[in-house]
């Protein structure tokens, strides 16, 4: 199979890098100042035992690459950008006939719980994966990712239906490519507990960390909340004690010189990327909280907060935890 990483930032450069690395064939989709560094000097993989420099096939757009009926798409963007990217890849023709939607498989290597249902609506093949692969991409044509002995876990199935052999397949890949790479039936139940350790990127983005106590304080709220609403939904989801089992001993952080690994909405607003991805964590439990009656002020706090970041061009740790625990109580139900 050759996998087509549709959005090569943080998680798709590693994804994509360590796949090329271990001899499959891969195509990275890249834009702006990123697409022109990767097309020009390869992409730059630091990992813990050193740095790589890997001459990966890069495309800036679908028209730019001939899809074959063994292609597997991974779509890696943040949710906000899903759309537009599901859109214009669904559309493109394959090798003998049909469309990308109706013939290849999509893989959602993605925070939050949306993806894979925009996907469903324009892929027939959809698959989840549970992403824990602590990465950073803040310049053109680099990505870090410092985790070993293996780079990350990604937990991977079939959306809606269980597993199947493509799920195997692919996983098998990701084994091979410095990977972790369980083969899970109820992979949005995974998804779902990733989903509430994702609570805590917004507090680390407009505080600048989320270490200091009235930071974990907030972080503990916008959980507390969480777990409350997925349990008033009476959707499953893995427990944090879970996820830290899988990762122990396999994906641990490991020194980089010069490296300080950030969540992904802080890299959004370092880079100034225009955008966050709060609406699709924070903001789905907010969501699910107004449709099952269970308050979530803390979390709604955190949604508005990361909007206003993102509309005012403001850095990480332009507010802070005693600003926002402010605005909680003053909307009068924190």
């Amino acid at each position: 199979m050759r996998y087509i990483i549709i959005g090569s930032g943080a998680v798709g450069g590693s994804i994509g890098g360590r796949l090329h690395e271990s001899g499959r064939s891969v195509v990275l989709v890249a834009r702006g100042a990123h697409y022109e560094a990767l097309r020009d000097t390869g992409l730059r993989l630091m990992v813990p035992t050193g740095t790589l420099t890997l001459d990966v096939p890069v495309v800036a757009r679908p028209q730019d690459v001939e899809l074959r009926a063994d292609d597997v798409l991974v779509l890696a963007v943040k949710t906000q950008d899903s759309v537009a990217a599901l859109d214009a890849w669904s559309a493109s023709p394959v090798t003998g006939g049909g469309t990308a939607g109706e013939r290849l498989a999509l893989v959602c290597a993605q925070n939050g719980v949306e993806n894979e249902r925009l996907a469903l609506r324009r892929f027939r093949e959809v698959y989840g994966v549970c992403v824990i692969l602590p990465s950073t991409h803040l310049n053109p044509g680099e990505v870090v990712a410092p985790c070993g002995p293996h780079t990350g876990a990604l937990v991977i199935g079939r959306y809606g239906t269980g597993t199947d052999g493509t799920a195997r397949r692919i996983a098998d890949d990701l084994e091979k490519a410095h990977f972790l790479a369980p083969v899970a039936a109820d992979v949005m139940r995974w998804k779902y507990g990733k989903l509430l350790g994702n609570l805590a990127n917004v507090v680390e983005a407009v505080c600048g960390t989320a270490s200091d106590a009235m930071e974990r304080d907030l972080v503990a709220r916008a959980l507390a909340e969480g777990a409350a609403v997925l349990e008033a939904a009476g959707i499953a989801y893995a427990s944090g004690a879970e996820i830290a089992e899988l990762r122990s001993g396999t994906v641990d952080p490991q020194p980089i010189a010069g490296d300080r690994t950030r969540g992904s909405s802080w890299q959004s607003l370092a880079r100034g990327a225009g955008s966050i991805e709060t609406d699709y964590l924070n903001g789905e439990l907010v969501l699910l909280g107004r449709k099952h009656g269970v308050p979530t002020p803390v979390n709604a706090a955190l949604q508005h907060a990361a909007r206003e970041s993102v509309h005012l061009g403001r850095e990480p740790g332009s507010l802070t935890a005693a600003e926002l625990s402010r605005r909680i109580t003053e909307s009068g139900t924190g």
